[in-house]
C-alpha cells in the first residue's frame, strides 16, 4: 500500500511544488509545515514528503525541527547580502558564456521574454508575471553557459533572490526595472559583444539591490 502510494507523486514532484510555494510565499517565512500533512494532500506516504524537505534543507529553503516540524527559512537580509555577493560574480560570468555559445533558438526565447516585459503596463496586475519572466530569462541563460555546475549553484542562489522579489511586492512603482537591462543584455548577445553583456547583467543585479535597500528603508 506505501509503495503504491509513493508511486502517485515522486519525492521530485512534490519537491518541485513545494519549492515554488516556499519561492512564492504561499508557505510565508517562518512557518511551520507537517510532514503528515503534506503527505496527506499527495497522498503518499511520509518516505518521499521527508526526501523532499531533506532537499529543501540543503536548498537552505526550510529547517528541520526535530519534534516541532518544518521551519519555512526566514528571510535573513544578512543572508542575502552574501547571496548577493556571489550572484554580481557568477550571474555576469553566465551570462558572457552563454553570449559565446548561445544560438538562434535560445535568442529567440530571450526575444519573447522581453517582448512580454516590455508588454506589461500595470504593476499591480503584472508584478507576479514579471517575476517569472525574469527568471526565466536567467533559466536560459545559465542553460545557455554549457556549465552544469554553474548551472546548479544559480539555481538555488535564484530561489533566494526571487523570494525576496516576492517579499517586496507592493513597493514596486515601475515595470522598467525588468525590462531596461534584461532589453541590453539581449541586445549585447546578438551583437556579440561579450564585455557589454557581462556589463548589463551586472548592472542588473545592481539595480535590484539598489531598489531593495530602498524598499527596506521604508519598512
Amino acid at each position: 500500500m506505501e509503495s503504491e502510494k509513493q508511486e502517485k507523486v515522486s519525492s521530485n514532484q512534490i519537491y518541485d511544488l513545494l519549492r515554488e510555494r516556499i519561492i512564492k510565499l504561499d508557505y510565508e517565512p517562518g512557518s511551520v509545515l507537517n510532514e503528515v500533512d503534506i503527505a496527506d494532500e499527495f497522498g503518499v506516504s511520509r518516505t518521499p514528503v521527508r526526501k523532499a524537505f531533506q532537499i529543501l534543507e540543503e536548498d537552505q529553503l526550510v529547517k528541520i525541527i526535530p519534534r516541532f516540524g518544518i521551519q519555512v527559512v526566514p528571510i535573513d537580509f544578512i543572508q542575502m547580502r552574501h547571496i548577493f555577493e556571489l550572484t554580481r560574480v557568477l550571474d555576469p560570468y553566465a551570462t558572457r558564456l552563454a553570449a559565446e555559445k548561445m544560438g538562434n533558438l535560445e535568442i529567440a526565447e530571450l526575444e519573447k521574454i522581453v517582448q512580454r516585459l516590455k508588454s506589461y503596463e500595470n504593476i499591480e496586475r503584472d508584478y507576479q508575471k514579471a517575476i517569472s519572466d525574469d527568471e526565466a530569462f536567467h533559466q536560459v541563460i545559465n542553460r545557455a553557459s554549457g556549465n552544469p555546475w554553474l548551472q546548479n549553484i544559480l539555481h538555488n542562489l535564484h530561489a533566494h533572490t526571487e523570494r525576496l522579489w516576492h517579499y517586496c511586492e507592493g513597493h514596486f512603482d515601475s515595470m522598467e526595472l525588468f525590462s531596461r537591462t534584461l532589453s541590453l543584455i539581449l541586445e549585447a548577445i546578438k551583437e556579440k559583444d561579450y564585455d557589454l553583456t557581462e556589463k548589463y547583467a551586472l548592472e542588473h543585479i545592481d539595480e535590484f539591490v539598489s531598489k531593495i535597500r530602498e524598499v527596506l528603508l521604508k519598512l
